[in-house]
């Protein structure tokens, strides 16, 4: 009998062995003596073909190394603009919920004061920042938020302990002045903070290096205290909104690159893209009729198009070189094998008019040098219109502000050696919601549910990417998922391959539209009157969809920005 009782705690302690063991190759990124780095990159306005992995003839070499070498995810999505994507993000769920129901700048009489459309990231989230903190890393940004001015509001109190923020929405990338003019008379002081002071920028300022810069001095000073302490760096560039601003030997590198015109420029895109077999669709995008041809335009006209274009590359490859020179940082610091790098756009390329907004009619023309051969400096003000816009949401309809794939499909990239799902292409359905979840994940860290620290908060209702990333799945989402958007009444909701669309007149024709995806991913062919059954099922999803996130549409709304266009006036 003893004998039997010796096998069997001898068993038992087998059994336990196995069980430990399995637990380890279950979770092997989280249990390392170091848990993982994690870099978030987001850029600002990114049209989702611009970058060169994903067919662009924008050199990016740095985002093209990483992209290659990780997972491209083009079927990712995001908001139409950047505060409600940035409240998603660093939350996990609707927008609607986050506080950001609408942008703080376009809230309705009918908006104001109500759950949801606080203008700022509320209370009734918790921030990734926050629980990564709480779980022992040390939590770091530097550039735009864009979800609260103060610093009540600010990352400072929303999970971030080292912090150089610009609050405010965008703002000149070479001086210290507001990108959106109250009044003619008067240019106003941009706000920064370091870590809740507010401080004055370098004379040698440029936004894209100067966040970089701060990010690496984080980094740096965190290793030097504690070794052994991952970090959760969060670079939020501003690059590459309006204003469209590079140092001059980056826009010199694009000298007559662009004076072939957009529709060439596009055709030689939709070549590379389908050369990379980044979509798995036939795409044959027609150019929309609202704006001008290239070869309708004036000479005059098209010189400072061109320009506009030369710019924005610069801008762009500006961004790739600082974003290198942090990934090299890591490299040098043996800190990049153990670091998950994750780079994505806030939205749809900007093909809307700054000059639209609030003073800038004036404001722009009277403080500003915008000729030609000043355009991308410091003391100009440009952005590079809808057409371009369009170019840049190669293949996609439409751009930033509308819930047509063009404003809400973002280029995206999860890379780390340690995922088995690398150096590889997923056009499966993925979202910016899901993003807390992966990080969360990856970090082996539970979000609480519904209450943090005795406080209700909303639950998450993104989904890691981990298991796509483990390739242990091939989908983040099943079937009968369900995601909807609402912004400036422009709606969208996504179930599967089916999507539900509301645009107004000229950009749609007021009323619900219905595609398939997966055939139309161009949202090229309207199903709406040949498919009813379909379209009631989803209209029925859009009102459960707006139930569940307390969605308040503005029926007063009369929008100037995304809602009117003179770009070819100025």
């Amino acid at each position: 009998m003893k004998k039997l009782k010796k096998i069997n705690s001898f068993l038992k302690i087998i059994v336990c062995i196995f069980f430990v063991i399995s637990l380890t190759s279950c979770n092997q990124v989280t249990t390392n003596t170091k848990k993982p780095n994690i870099l978030l990159i987001v850029a600002d306005d990114l049209g989702w073909s611009d970058i060169a992995s994903f067919g662009g003839e924008i050199s990016t070499p740095n985002l093209d190394k990483l992209a290659f070498s990780g997972l491209r995810l083009t079927n990712f999505h995001v908001a139409p603009t950047c505060s409600p994507t940035r409240s998603m993000l660093l939350s996990g769920t609707d927008n609607h919920l986050a506080g950001l129901g609408n942008m703080e700048e376009e809230t309705g009489p009918n908006q104001k004061g109500k759950p949801g459309y606080e203008g700022y990231l509320n209370d009734k989230v918790v921030t990734v920042a926050t629980l990564l903190k709480d779980a022992g890393y040390r939590t770091m940004m530097a550039g735009k938020w864009h979800l609260g001015s103060s610093v009540e509001l600010g990352p400072e109190s929303r999970g971030f302990q080292d912090v150089f923020v610009l609050p405010v929405g965008a703002a000149n990338h070479f001086q210290q002045i507001r990108a959106v003019g109250s009044n003619p008379k008067k240019v106003d002081k941009a706000p920064y903070r370091e870590n809740g002071v507010s401080v004055d920028l370098p004379e040698d300022f440029y936004s894209s290096e100067f966040f970089t810069n701060k990010l690496i001095e984080y980094i740096e000073n965190n290793k030097s205290k504690n070794e052994s302490q991952p970090f959760f760096a969060f670079a939020s560039y501003t690059a590459p909104h309006w204003p469209l601003q590079a140092p001059d030997e980056f826009i010199a590198k694009y000298e007559g690159v662009y004076e072939s015109g957009y529709e060439v420029i596009r055709e030689e895109r939709l070549n590379r893209i389908k050369n990379l077999n980044i979509l798995n669709h036939t795409i044959n995008p027609k150019s929309s009729t609202m704006w001008p041809t290239w070869e309708n335009l004036t000479e005059t006209i098209r010189a400072k198009e061109t320009k506009r274009m030369q710019v924005y590359a610069g801008m762009v490859e500006a961004l790739d070189y600082h974003i290198g020179r942090l990934i090299n940082t890591l490299e040098n610091m043996n800190e990049l094998s153990n670091t998950v790098v994750i780079f994505m756009s806030d939205n749809g390329a900007e093909g809307n008019d700054a000059q639209i907004i609030l003073a800038n009619e004036e404001w722009i023309p009277a403080n500003f040098d915008n000729s030609i051969n000043n355009m991308g400096r410091g003391n100009s003000h440009i952005g590079y219109g809808p057409r371009w816009a369009e170019v840049s949401s190669t293949p996609f309809r439409i751009f930033k502000g509308f819930t047509t794939e063009g404003g809400i499909r973002s280029p995206a990239f999860v890379t780390y050696p340690k995922f088995k799902n690398q150096q590889k292409i997923s056009d499966t359905f993925s979202s910016v919601m899901d993003i807390t979840p992966t990080l969360l994940e990856i970090a082996g860290v539970k979000h609480p549910g519904k209450t943090y620290k005795e406080r209700a908060v909303h639950p998450i209702k993104g989904e890691s990417l981990l298991p796509l990333l483990s390739n242990t799945k091939e989908n983040v989402h099943d079937e009968n998922y369900v995601m909807g958007w609402e912004l400036f009444n422009r709606r969208a909701l996504r179930q599967g391959h089916w999507k539900l669309v509301w645009i107004e007149n000229p950009y749609g024709n007021d009323n619900w539209e219905l595609y398939n995806l997966l055939n139309d991913p161009l949202e090229e062919n309207n199903l709406a009157e040949t498919n009813n059954i379909k379209l009631e099922e989803m209209v029925q999803l859009w009102n459960q969809y707006v139930k569940e996130n307390s969605v308040i549409i503005d029926p007063d709304l009369k929008l100037e920005y995304s809602g009117s266009n003179f770009h070819y006036t100025y």
